[in-house]
């Protein structure tokens, strides 16, 4: 078990090391999609939390540090 996941982790950071900028669209893409989900009536849970807007701003600031750390 502990084999696959350093495998996985090896991928993992093969793929982000070639593609630095892609969490960081990525969690500004959801911070978008978040403020969309605020102009529509049925988003209901999502947007009463702003849940977007957090994972967004999380998965943007751990990609920018990695980034920096690859």
């Amino acid at each position: 078990m502990g084999q696959r996941i350093n495998q996985f982790l090896d991928w993992l950071s093969d793929f982000l090391a070639h593609r630095k900028g892609l969490l960081p669209i990525i969690g500004i893409l959801l911070v978008a999609i978040n403020f969309i989900l605020q102009f529509i009536p049925l988003a209901g849970w999502l947007a009463q939390t702003n849940l977007m807007l957090h994972l967004g701003i999380i998965v943007a600031i751990v990609g920018i540090l990695l980034a920096w750390a690859l």
